[in-house]
């Protein structure tokens, strides 16, 4: 593209409305840093929702102009695009330096209620913090992180979401050449535990103090006056993220990468790398290519989530009190609460899986049987609940079916009809209820694949298109779209990370 057509171009891009705290409060915690150009940027998918959302015009980005902001080729006013500086514990072993390496922040939008967004490019170029890397994203993950971001957020769950999907018209060089893609990432913040680790691994206790004011400011302003802000602010990060795991626990899905610098202070996940959702429930399924271990397993999700606060306590200690002996002891405390949390918050979100409203001591038995039961009936996990609202209108044959043997289940089903009694509630009542939170439609691995396949292989983007649209209503079953809700258990599927 020439410097004329550039420059008319720029003169045409839509105006975004830029605010950014972020680069003005904290020089020397990011680097300012510009996208590599895309030779022939294409935009794929604009999500003009989100974008109405954030305040932006999308009929004006969906367009020309639109593609060269989205890949990083032109730059709207008032953008300061940076890289953020973080660290980070990867499969348990801190990395002292790790920054953002194929991203680019390019600045924070006040949304149409008030909220403070960061918009940001995923895979447009090498930064100072790439260490080595060509900082580009292949289309193929774009893609999947766009998918499952917004199926995430049709779900319910805190997320960070996709504005926009755009083919680059280059090669990124992986196993093999693949067509590149950069995504543009909306988020509360990218702040992480990994941002506060770095700054407290160079002795920067002031530094600390002023994300620490900063992330309390941007997302926990009702703490700001509380006689020890400090050690609120790590019980609001530790509730957010108690309540984000037991999230995906209730839904079937699996991060993969729970390292520190994918954990966000704000509880939105964040990173959609080798992620996926269970077919066959099994408490030790893992994706992951790279995690070898099993380290963050669905089951171990749960252990992971202390485990990763205790790094972002550590990071704290120097401002919770003068004593150091007796910082520790009160974020210990707090630490210490964060299973129950995470128990309670999970307990409730089965509950109302399972029609309960109300509670009852046996209640965790029931829930661990019924688990038990299908992780011994190879029964898919998403079905099981969404067809037990059937059984519950007094229909079990369904669900029943879903299991290679259905003895055990039949038991289940007749205690927990005796608990639903208990309820005192019209069935049809329930079973709305039922389906309200137990989806139909998830992003099912094989469906996932095929529109990936379609998209990179054959440049065909409707089934991308397809599966998008049926993600956005989760709990709608909708006639024509029983693929979708079809599983496809694969034990050998494997997820990458997609750098």
């Amino acid at each position: 593209m020439s410097t004329e057509t550039d420059n008319a171009l720029d003169s045409m891009l839509p105006h975004i409305n830029f605010d950014n705290s972020y680069a003005r409060t904290f020089e020397g915690f990011y680097v300012r840093c510009r996208a590599t150009a895309a030779p022939s940027p294409s935009l794929l998918q604009l999500n003009h929702a989100l974008a109405e959302e954030l305040g932006l015009d999308p009929v004006a980005l969906d367009s020309e102009a639109g593609a060269s902001i989205f890949s990083g080729n032109a730059i709207p006013e008032g953008a300061e695009p940076l890289a953020q500086a973080y660290a980070g514990h990867q499969f348990g072993s801190h990395v002292p330096q790790l920054g953002d390496g194929r991203a680019l922040l390019l600045g924070e939008v006040i949304d149409v209620h008030q909220r403070r967004r960061d918009i940001q490019l995923k895979g447009s170029g090498p930064t100072p913090f790439s260490r080595g890397g060509d900082g580009m994203a292949p289309l193929g993950p774009v893609l999947r992180e766009y998918l499952i971001g917004e199926g995430m957020h049709a779900l319910g769950l805190p997320t960070s979401r996709a504005l926009a999907a755009v083919a680059t018209g280059e090669l990124v060089y992986r196993e093999t050449p693949l067509p590149g893609g950069v995504l543009t990432r909306v988020a509360a913040s990218h702040l992480r535990v990994g941002t506060f680790q770095f700054f407290a691994a160079r002795g920067g206790v002031e530094k600390i103090r002023d994300l620490a004011d900063y992330a309390i400011a941007r997302h926990y302003p009702d703490i700001a006056e509380a006689d020890n802000p400090y050690l609120e602010f790590f019980k609001a990060v530790a509730e957010a993220q108690a309540a984000l795991v037991s999230g995906w626990m209730n839904i079937g899905f699996i991060h993969g990468v729970m390292n520190t610098d994918n954990m966000t202070i704000s509880g939105e996940t964040l990173d959609y790398g080798p992620c996926a959702f269970m077919d066959t429930y099994d408490p030790g399924t893992v994706f992951s290519s790279i995690d070898r271990g099993g380290r963050y397993a669905y089951a171990n999700q749960p252990v992971i989530l202390p485990w990763n606060l205790t790094r972002f306590a550590e990071t704290l200690v120097p401002l919770i009190d003068p004593v150091k002996d007796k910082s520790v002891e009160m974020l210990t405390g707090v630490l210490e609460q964060v299973e129950s949390r995470y128990k309670s918050h999970w307990l409730a979100g089965m509950r109302t899986k399972i029609g309960l409203t109300t509670e009852e001591p046996d209640d965790l038995d029931m829930v661990n049987d019924l688990l038990w039961v299908m992780k011994d009936g190879k029964a898919d996990f998403t079905l099981v609940f969404r067809r037990l609202s059937q059984a519950a209108r007094g229909n079990s044959d369904a669900v029943q079916d879903l299991f290679e043997q259905s003895g055990a289940f039949e038991v289940w089903v007749r205690r927990w009809r005796k608990r639903l009694e208990q309820e005192n509630m019209p069935a049809e009542t329930t079973a709305q209820a039922m389906d309200r939170v137990n989806p139909i439609y998830i992003p099912r691995n094989h469906k996932v694949e095929e529109a990936l396949i379609a998209a990179v292989n054959h440049s065909d983007i409707e089934p991308f298109k397809k599966l998008l649209a049926v993600l956005q209503n989760p709990f709608n079953e909708t006639p024509g779209n029983e693929a979708y809700a079809t599983p496809l258990p694969n034990p050998a599927y494997v997820t990458f990370c997609g750098t």
